[in-house]
């Protein structure tokens, strides 16, 4: 087994995916999804596996793990601040389901060409993640709930917290 230089941002995303693909993946379903090669994919299984966040045969997310990792980490590992206004894709509060909770005069957006809508611009965690969430609702909604742990407010992350715990703790 290699070393572990530490986490990067694919590593969640690439997590995040299992969990929404349940037992039923395989290591190219993900390359194809995601847009990250398949030697991407085993080393970021790889450093997880050593960050103790999935397990020796890298088919099972310790998905409390997992959590506790995104609530209490993740924004001290991957911060954001929000960037210049591009047309993009909604994610964190500007997520649709979000935008149902919270009243906001700012959108927050992936850069997407062929997005629809106008907001700041949120790096997202791996540049495949605009092709894979318009295939995948939950990988979406739990991705846009990461965002909301990376930029917003305690309000906004206690409900991401919540709806997350819906996806990873099931």
């Amino acid at each position: 087994m290699r070393g572990h230089n530490g986490m990067r941002p694919q590593d969640v995303v690439i997590l995040l995916k299992i969990l929404t693909m349940r037992d039923n993946w395989q290591y190219r379903d993900l390359s194809n999804t995601l847009s990250i090669s398949i030697s991407e994919i085993s080393e970021s299984l790889n450093r997880s596996c050593i960050a103790g966040l999935i397990d020796e045969p890298r088919r099972k997310v310790f998905r409390i793990s997992l959590m506790e990792f995104i609530q209490y980490g993740l924004h001290y590992v991957f911060p954001q601040i929000p960037g210049q206004v591009v047309t993009g894709t909604p994610t964190a509060h500007s997520h649709p389901f979000y935008k149902n909770h919270f009243a906001s005069e700012s959108n927050y957006v992936w850069p997407d060409d062929q997005g629809s809508m106008r907001g700041m611009l949120i790096e997202p965690l791996h540049k495949g993640v605009v092709k894979a969430v318009k295939e995948d609702a939950l990988l979406y909604k739990a991705l846009a709930s990461i965002d909301i742990i990376r930029v917003g407010k305690s309000r906004e992350k206690k409900l991401a917290i919540e709806e997350l715990g819906k996806i990873i703790l099931i």
